[in-house]
């Protein structure tokens, strides 16, 4: 039998923060997700700010923590969700 390294298509509940720009952008602090993945808990908030392209747009170069640890350049498919998870949106950062 051969290991799968499909994602996971489990739907979890969780909270989207959002820092400094990405704050400002989306009018909210934070906002809860109902998703698998990634990639799929930001397509839920591109949906739900669609009124709100400058915050659409930010996303894209944002950077993401999920329960704490970097995403960095992973396919944000790729990167499954759990149960009660914190997806941080970080903006970029003068200086930084």
């Amino acid at each position: 039998m051969t290991a799968t390294t499909e994602p996971s298509t489990t739907v979890v509940t969780g909270t989207i923060r959002y820092w400094a720009a990405a704050k400002a952008e989306a009018g909210v602090a934070e906002e809860p997700y109902r998703a698998a993945s990634l990639a799929e808990a930001l397509a839920q908030a591109r949906a739900r700010h669609a009124e709100r392209p400058a915050f659409v747009r930010l996303l894209g170069i944002c950077s993401y923590l999920v329960d704490s640890a970097p995403v960095g350049g992973r396919d944000h498919a790729t990167v499954e969700l759990t149960e009660g998870g914190t997806v941080e949106v970080l903006p970029p950062f003068a200086g930084g």
